[in-house]
């Protein structure tokens, strides 16, 4: 119940941000998805009752943050807006991107293709925002990739544990439907 009504909360004040400001649509709407693919991905953990996989998608998720505002700080390289120097690579896109990878490894391809669908557009949104160049997004998409790639393992709903006493050993068998 808990998660729930944190879910809300998220998905309200992205709404609320949505309808503001001077952004274009496109632009809006990809800012809508860079919290809202993440928030799912992370969500469908608490579905599954996936705490392995909430555990791995806090380890690739963070691993993509370091990455990608490492390459943002070391790169230096300036937007097509001129707003800055952090283009490369877009962090709206490897975000998008690691969540979108962490579902479809995680829970299987199909779970995955919301999340993938909304993660694509949200980097074509960012170059027709004129806030990245298309090497940004395709740098971004394939750190955030890599990075759920490398530590998500596949969900197993059977899950076996062994279970030690002062005199008995027995091996306890979960499902989870």
């Amino acid at each position: 119940m808990k998660i729930t009504k944190i879910l809300l909360l998220v998905l309200l004040t992205s709404i609320v941000s949505f309808a503001q400001g001077t952004k274009s649509n496109s632009e809006k709407l990809g800012d809508l998805f860079l919290v809202l693919v993440p928030t799912y991905a992370y969500g469908i953990t608490y579905y599954n009752d996936d705490s392995v996989g909430r555990e791995q998608f806090y380890k690739s998720f963070g691993i993509n943050l370091i990455a990608t505002y490492g390459l943002k700080y070391s790169v230096s390289e300036e937007r097509p807006d001129k707003s800055d120097n952090q283009s490369f690579p877009s962090g709206h896109t490897s975000v998008t991107f690691q969540s979108a990878t962490f579902i479809h490894k995680r829970y299987g391809f199909k779970e995955a293709i919301p999340a993938y669908l909304a993660a694509t557009y949200t980097g074509w949104s960012r170059v027709d925002a004129k806030k990245h160049y298309t090497h940004d997004v395709l740098a971004g998409a394939l750190l955030g990739a890599l990075s759920s790639y490398y530590f998500t393992t596949e969900f197993s709903n059977i899950m076996l544990a062994p279970v030690v006493m002062e005199d008995q050993y027995t091996l306890q068998m979960k499902y989870i439907w």
